[in-house]
């Protein structure tokens, strides 16, 4: 069944509602050279459209992690991976510092900081850590820690400060007691001021008269602002709350192609990210720059549950960049993603589950989607994955046959052959934005039992290689056309995710996401592609409606659904000239207008949110409504 639904432009449908909306009715522009589009939308029958429909997908790249939305500030502060040496240290006074793997700090953080201090050293001393380019500094309490070995007792003083200005926005003293036998950790809140930009750094120093002549050993130093719902080890309040704004419904993770690993051995190892953070030895990445993995199982878990989004968890499947692991050879990563279902799913008797509960989360976790591998039709996964998929999908299905699976491509011939019943298959789509547009009725004759999820998709403007090629109007309008043709066929279509997430403006090597950042105040930038999404996300009824019109699709193109007596209507103009729709909804009469709307390559650019949606409250006691929809415009009525 192909049904249809109605989306909005932004200034002009606006300017119309301004217009049009009192108790009399909408009245339309008149437009000499366009016919308006007339739209029913039925308020019987349907077809069921997926709870899960607009969710999102992350991985670590672009910094969006570490130094993204994980709240933990301070770059390079467990010496993880190989690349990085001293980057973001400086000394603070007359010392020398140096990264010293004699002493590591666990054997995970396999080295710490040496700081060395001469003789006759008066003052205070130790070391700065400038962060992800800069410390975001607001008027907040913070949580910081360290590790620390060497004699020593008395005050450390922590600082956050201005580094050219020098002005201190935080200064604050602990007293401690350290010995040259052990490291031993120490933590502390203090109060911050208000910092107008963000080139601040973090400053540790002790008193150079106890230690001149000598050394202290400092690691695994950690920096967190308010983080959402207050977690420890939690989330970038600020980052995670504007995400929060835009409902999204699922959480696929951790990748994308950092699941998979350069290597087997820097695959995504879960039983190297749950735990004491000191005890996570971080690893390679995909994207240039170790991961740390502070970020890990159970933090994701908690992500999903704060933001009540359903997870979706992805499994390594024996396909790395350099290797491509199955049969007898993949047995014993299997066997590992056993122990792995029993650390989600198991009571606290079991081995697993016990660790779970040690670990912070007595019962068990609620994860009902898994995904087997990523993108497995590509980079020589191909031929091999529909036996590692079938070896995978045996071991879990048996022991836990209420989970639902994900094959990670859509490719048949990459693909078991039958695939089993209720299998979902992944599609990931990045095209130019008629590309996209040439895809709306891609799935109006999908086959009604085979489910299908868009894991990732996103549209680019690749005219420059390696520049900031950010969202644009024509783009958006043409992702906007796509998921309109996904809802329509939300029976099918279960779930779909704009990729990527985020990025920090200082890091990025793929561009565009869903929106950005840097550490200065208020850098954070959702792209007209974020508006979308959270329009779209946040206006989706249970039931997807047929539409009768007057015209066929395109330049416009519309999806009706409803929950009760809430009906929502998406709408698209993805053309170049004013488009008029007079939409009827029967039994309705009040509600809102949200549009977005913008020239054709306008976009939102990093710091400069130009292109934001517009809301119109409306009324018509008839139900008979009037919209003037821009060239290049996206919007939803909803109505009750």
């Amino acid at each position: 069944m192909k049904s249809n639904s109605v989306t909005y432009s932004s200034l002009g449908a606006a300017r119309c509602i301004a217009l049009a909306t009192c108790l009399a009715g909408a009245l339309a522009y008149s437009n000499g050279s366009v016919d308006p589009i007339s739209l029913t939308i039925s308020s019987e029958g349907g077809n069921k459209s997926s709870p899960l429909l607009y969710g999102i997908m992350f991985e670590e790249m672009d910094h969006s992690g570490d130094g993204g939305i994980h709240g933990q500030l301070l770059q390079n502060n467990g010496f993880q991976g190989t690349s990085l040496s001293l980057t973001s240290y400086a000394p603070v006074g007359n010392v020398i510092i140096s990264q010293d793997s004699s002493k590591p700090v666990s054997k995970a953080i396999t080295s710490s900081l040496n700081v060395e201090v001469p003789d006759g050293v008066t003052e205070y001393v130790g070391f700065a850590n400038t962060g992800y380019n800069g410390i975001p500094v607001t008027s907040a309490t913070y949580n910081s820690s360290f590790w620390m070995m060497g004699n020593y007792s008395g005050t450390i003083n922590l600082q956050l400060v201005g580094t050219m200005s020098g002005k201190i926005y935080a200064d604050h003293n602990l007293t401690v007691k350290s010995t040259e036998s052990k490291f031993t950790e120490f933590k502390t809140t203090f109060n911050t001021t208000y910092s107008p930009d963000g080139y601040n750094e973090w400053h540790l120093t002790f008193d150079g008269s106890k230690v001149g002549g000598s050394s202290l050993n400092f690691g695994y130093i950690q920096l967190f602002p308010p983080t959402f719902k207050g977690r420890e080890n939690g989330l970038r309040d600020d980052l995670a709350s504007f995400l929060d704004e835009a409902n999204p419904a699922f959480l696929r993770f951790p990748g994308g192609n950092n699941l998979e690993g350069l290597e087997v051995d820097t695959r995504w190892k879960w039983n190297t990210t749950i735990g004491p953070v000191v005890d996570r030895p971080g690893r390679e990445s995909d994207w240039f720059y170790p991961n740390t993995d502070a970020l890990g199982l159970d933090e994701y878990l908690w992500w999903c549950e704060d933001m009540n989004m359903a997870p979706l968890l992805a499994l390594w499947a024996g396909k790395s960049y350099g290797d491509i692991l199955s049969g007898p050879d993949l047995e014993p990563f299997i066997e590992d993603i056993m122990n792995e279902m029993e650390y989600l799913f198991g009571d606290d008797s079991t081995h697993y589950g016990n660790l779970r509960a040690q670990n912070g989360r007595k019962k068990p976790w609620k994860v009902d989607l898994i995904e087997i591998g990523n993108e497995d039709d590509l980079t020589g996964g191909c031929e091999s994955y529909p036996d590692r998929f079938n070896q995978i999908y045996k071991a879990i299905r048996d022991k836990y046959p209420d989970i639902s699976f994900i094959a990670s491509n859509g490719d048949y011939k990459c693909l078991p052959s039958p695939l089993p019943e209720n299998v979902i298959i992944d599609l990931h789509l990045y095209r130019k934005p008629d590309d996209f547009v040439k895809l709306f009725n891609q799935f109006d004759n999908q086959p009604r039992n085979q489910s299908v999820m868009i894991g990732e998709f996103g549209c680019r403007n690749t005219t420059s290689p390696d520049g900031d090629y950010w969202p644009f109007m024509q783009g958006s309008c043409s992702e906007a056309v796509y998921m309109i043709g996904m809802e329509r066929n939300s029976d099918v279509v279960k779930m779909a995710a704009y990729a990527p997430l985020l990025q920090h403006f200082d890091f990025a090597s793929w561009s565009p996401t869903l929106y950005g950042f840097n550490n200065t105040p208020n850098s954070i930038t959702p792209s007209t592609s974020y508006f979308v999404t959270k329009m779209f996300a946040s206006n989706k009824g249970d039931t997807i409606l047929s539409v009768e019109s007057s015209a066929e699709f395109g330049p416009v193109y519309w999806v009706a659904s409803k929950t009760d007596s809430q009906y929502y209507l998406k709408l698209a103009n993805y053309g170049t000239e004013e488009q008029t729709v007079k939409v009827s909804i029967p039994g309705t009469k009040t509600g809102k207008l949200e549009v977005l709307a913008a020239p054709q390559y306008q976009g939102d650019t990093p710091f400069n949110a130009q292109v934001q949606t517009v809301t119109t409250s409306i009324f018509n006691s008839q139900g008979n409504y009037s919209i003037v929809m821009d060239p290049w415009a996206v919007a939803v009525l909803a109505v009750s």
